[in-house]
């Protein structure tokens, strides 16, 4: 694929693993950022690495841990998901090209989302959860090439997500340093590193684990844990 083809919002497979290409850096060298639609990993490649795919009705793959098919022939309820397929946003909406998004009410035609755009019934397919019977796995773009460890491994993704989230810090969270009294800010998150305002550089574990790091609370929406 050349790079002039590579758009935000893309499904596009790397590594035989589904992605959606959320940048695309045309000096860099690795140039096609993108996250991993499983598990939200982010991941960069070069545009002759990855093959485009474009979602359809009744594709059945894994967001965030779970397990999801795409419809057309049904009708989006309060608290479900849609993928926006074809977007055709007003003036006043927000999104583009395979945005996820969580409807909040269903008015008319049409759906409002929790971040507050309004998408008609024809832009988008309905994410129904769990894998509907005549539905085409695309989780993988050669299933013949994932072991079964691998498969094994999928099943239990979204426990090791909720692991995962519950010890992933914020920017603006503040922690205190118990060997010298002093405390820093996250001021920036690096797929799994984080960087305080003192310049230390912890993974996302280690400042967990650490016994001289302890979280008091986020600049930001004020709360304490």
């Amino acid at each position: 694929m050349k790079l002039l083809q590579v758009r935000k919002g893309q499904f596009v497979y790397y590594n035989n693993e589904l992605h959606k290409v959320y940048s695309v850096k045309p000096l860099a060298k690795r140039s096609v950022l993108m996250f991993r639609v499983k598990d939200m990993e982010q991941v960069d490649a070069k545009a002759d690495e990855i093959t485009f795919y474009k979602p359809q009705h009744m594709d059945s793959f894994l967001f965030f841990g779970s397990r999801y098919t795409l419809r057309d022939d049904m009708v989006p309820e309060e608290g479900g998901y849609i993928l926006i397929s074809k977007p055709d946003p007003d003036y006043m909406d927000h999104y583009s090209l395979n945005e996820f998004e969580k409807v909040e009410t269903v008015e008319g035609k049409n759906v409002l989302t929790t971040r507050q755009n309004t998408v008609k019934f024809k832009e988008f397919f309905i994410m129904d959860p769990g894998e509907a019977e005549g539905s085409k796995d695309i989780a993988y773009y050669d299933k013949s090439k994932v072991d079964a460890s691998q498969l094994e491994a999928d099943k239990q993704l979204i426990e090791k997500i909720r692991e995962r989230d519950a010890i992933r810090p914020s920017i603006g969270d503040v922690y205190l340093n118990l060997d010298n009294g002093t405390s820093a800010m996250v001021v920036a998150i690096s797929r799994e590193e984080v960087t305080l305002g003192t310049g230390d550089r912890l993974t996302f574990q280690e400042l967990y684990r650490a016994d001289n790091w302890n979280f008091l609370y986020n600049v930001v929406d004020g709360e304490f844990r």
